[in-house]
């Protein structure tokens, strides 16, 4: 039974990571901060159910705080044959307005993570890494071998380059192993509430518009996120089976869709009709996000299965869970679509 250290292990995206190394077999020790970018009622939520599985364990622990207090933290006892860090202060939005305090935890902490694993003599990690890295590339899809010299246009997309350059420093240096995963906009149950898809199925229970900033054609590659997963548990094993690597891969679902057709997709699936509010594009967003898996692909057998109307049917399902459903008049009969987005002034 091999240990494995997931950091962020309370968010969205790390409560199914963890879930997933469970039933696959391995022990899992889960760090968080509990960060108040959103509640932490939300994080226990997610660790709920892992908290009963006699192989997991979770500590808080916040990463800016150096190597020695997280190994302080820690329970005592446990080899860790690899690192999933996950752990980060997310969303381009609020990085403009906080650009510090995403360099204190994205880069800061990240350093200090390296550092324990290098203390440690922990040799595997698998790296949360973001689409944001790409900026407005002009090429798309987006490949790994893409220059991303002066492509950062928010401190978030800066912050996780920076990470990669960690990595890759640690790597020489040490000998780590490691997977740069750049994650493409990941969505499903339990997505974070500040998230377009959470937050617009909300709006549309609520009966309230929908704001779209720009004209709508801003694209997205919405990657289901047991798919994620899987491409980070392949990207585990492939390092385990390959020690001394060092590879950067996009997980992404390789099909972009335009804001306007996710929110028609979205009505479609809440069956609610979307009324839209139009709104000045926001800084720090990027025009589209479009994956080239090959690389994933050829080394993980990495393939995304989740369609959009699937993924987002199983992200509705959940969210009938937390929330009231909509008053029925405002629902479309069952099986009709929603009638066409109508614009508001």
């Amino acid at each position: 039974m091999r240990t494995v250290l997931v950091t962020g292990s309370a968010g969205f995206i790390g409560s199914h990571l963890c879930e997933r190394l469970l039933a696959d077999g391995h022990r899992v020790v889960g760090v968080d901060n509990f960060d108040p970018f959103y509640s932490q009622s939300i994080k226990e939520g997610n660790l709920a159910a892992l908290r009963q599985h006699p192989h997991f364990r979770f500590c808080q622990a916040d990463l800016r705080q150096g190597a020695a207090a997280l190994q302080a933290a820690l329970p005592a006892g446990f080899t860790y044959e690899a690192v999933v860090h996950l752990a980060a202060k997310a969303g381009v939005g609020p990085s403009l307005r906080e650009p510090a305090a995403y360099m204190e935890n994205n880069v800061l902490g990240t350093t200090h993570l390296l550092e324990w694993m290098r203390q440690q003599e922990v040799k595997t990690l698998v790296f949360a890494s973001s689409s944001s890295v790409y900026g407005n590339t002009p090429r798309t899809p987006f490949r790994e071998d893409e220059s991303l010299l002066a492509r950062s246009i928010s401190p978030y997309a800066a912050s996780k380059l920076a990470g990669e350059a960690l990595t890759f420093t640690y790597h020489h240096l040490y000998q780590l192993s490691v997977l740069n995963a750049r994650f493409f906009t990941v969505y499903g149950p339990r997505q974070r509430p500040d998230l377009a898809i959470h937050k617009f199925a909300r709006l549309l229970r609520a009966g309230q518009p929908i704001p779209v900033y720009g004209d709508g054609s801003m694209a997205r590659d919405y990657t289901f996120v047991a798919d994620t997963v899987d491409g980070i548990v392949r990207g585990l094993e492939y390092l385990l089976a390959h020690p001394g690597a060092y590879e950067t891969v996009n997980l992404g679902n390789s099909q972009p869709v335009p804001l306007l057709e996710l929110v028609a997709a979205i009505g479609l699936a809440v069956g609610v009709a979307p009324v839209l509010q139009f709104q000045p594009a926001q800084a720090g967003d990027v025009d589209i996000t479009y994956a080239d898996n090959e690389k994933a692909a050829r080394l993980l057998g990495y393939q995304p299965r989740t369609t959009l109307a699937e993924g987002l049917r199983q992200f509705v399902g959940w969210l009938d869970t937390q929330v009231a459903p909509a008053e029925p008049a405002t629902l479309a009969p069952a099986g009709q679509a929603p009638v066409a987005l109508t614009p508001r002034s």
